[in-house]
């Protein structure tokens, strides 16, 4: 059975399966029933032979500010088996694995994993106003989505130790240059394009499309083992008193102090 969420909308048309993240009042930050629908369609998807594109986008003015720290901070993300995975690591071993390809529109904010979800996407769309961020550190957390590998291997390791060790936001006319982003359009027609071209490459041979992706993707094995150990160390900073003080300071909308840790 297929997890549902109030916050993911879901759509089929003409061999394209749209996952919407649905939460703008607040940014469209992903809780774990988010993540368990999104994991489930994205799954669903790969038997589906009405399905030949995968589309992830988000209402209003973000794409994703990233994971909801207060239902993090109340849940146990701890790895449990690869068939016991939390909502966050089916989602994020559902867009490793995927077979089909997964188009991105970002419009406005990715944080976090609004950012390295789309390491994992085939093509990636944005307007002028989206913004790319990183702050793992920021929070007391680490990267994920087997991001420590795949982000330096895209823009090397200065400009992604800055992403992630500083936290530097990223335009996406920079995010364009570095290779993150395809292509940018209006933000009145990003979603126009972006569905275009996902419709386009659903009219395409399907299995040449699956094999190309599987022979530009050829590191799978090394980013699947990242992607566990980060896990791994993800889910021990959950625990961490770093956290818990950057979640509060998140909260307090004050800059978080570790000195006293």
């Amino acid at each position: 059975m297929i997890a549902t969420s109030d916050h993911i909308q879901v759509q089929k048309e003409a061999g394209v399966l749209s996952l919407t993240m649905n939460r703008p009042e607040k940014k469209n930050a992903l809780t774990q029933d988010m993540y368990a629908a999104l994991a489930d369609n994205v799954v669903a998807a790969q038997t589906d032979p009405e399905i030949l594109v995968v589309l992830i986008t988000g209402t209003g003015d973000s794409f994703t500010a990233g994971n909801d720290l207060g239902d993090f901070a109340g849940s146990d993300d701890t790895p449990k088996g690869e068939n016991e995975l939390p909502p966050v690591g089916r989602y994020l071993q559902a867009i490793l694995n995927a077979e089909k390809p997964i188009v991105a529109a970002v419009n406005g904010l990715a944080i976090g994993v609004g950012v390295t979800m789309l390491l994992h996407c085939d093509l990636v769309y944005a307007s002028p106003n989206a913004t790319f961020q990183t702050p793992f550190v920021n929070l007391g957390l680490v990267p994920e989505a087997g991001s420590s590998l795949l982000l330096p291997n895209l823009i090397g390791t200065q400009k992604a130790n800055d992403m992630f060790l500083i936290g530097t936001k990223v335009s996406a006319e920079d995010a364009e240059k570095m290779g993150l982003v395809c292509s940018i359009f209006d933000e009145d027609a990003l979603l126009d394009e972006a569905s275009s071209r996902a419709h386009a490459l659903a009219a395409k041979a399907p299995n040449a499309v699956k094999l190309t992706k599987q022979l530009v993707r050829q590191d799978h094995a090394n980013v699947a083992q990242q992607m566990a150990d980060e896990s791994v160390h993800f889910s021990a900073q959950l625990k961490t008193a770093e956290f818990a003080e950057a979640a509060m300071a998140f909260a307090e909308r004050r800059a978080p102090d570790f000195s006293k840790i």
